[in-house]
């Protein structure tokens, strides 16, 4: 059996998204399937409901802040996703992870500016960045795909 490897849920078509929505991908569908992947959403994990209003990351006084549209610090609920999802990274032994990019979570290389303008910025998701952090490769989808072809 290969390596397990954990893939954001709205990748698998889960309505996990903040507004209710997916990003369904049949190849990592494909993943599940085959029983090499295992679907985690951190925001979910991090005990926030969906649908949920969007939010960004923002640097302030050097620390990276999440807040919400409506202006509410959801930082806690982001920090606590990661944490519980490198907790099970940690015990099934997992090396890789396929996030879905741009998230405030999950964004890997690039994510939203902080200002809910469409704008992207140079950065990692909580989750992205505490994965790489534990040593814990991470790809976006088009990461992964570009590398199985």
């Amino acid at each position: 059996m290969n390596q397990l490897i954990l893939i954001s849920a709205c990748l698998l078509g889960i309505n996990c998204k903040y507004n209710g929505g997916n990003n369904n991908s049949e190849k990592a569908l494909e993943l599940v399937k085959e029983g090499n992947a295992i679907p985690i959403c951190p925001e979910q994990l991090g005990g926030l409901k969906t649908p949920r209003p969007p939010a960004e990351i923002k640097i302030i006084n050097g620390q990276k802040h999440v807040t919400n549209q409506e202006g509410e610090d959801v930082t806690s609920s982001f920090q606590k996703g990661a944490e519980e999802v490198l907790k099970l990274a940690k015990k099934l032994n997992i090396h890789q992870a396929i996030l879905k990019s741009k998230s405030p979570s999950c964004g890997k290389g690039k994510i939203y500016n902080g200002n809910f303008e469409g704008k992207i910025v140079d950065g990692n998701g909580i989750t992205a960045q505490l994965l790489m952090d534990n040593g814990i490769e991470v790809l976006t989808m088009e990461e992964y795909e570009q590398k199985e072809e």
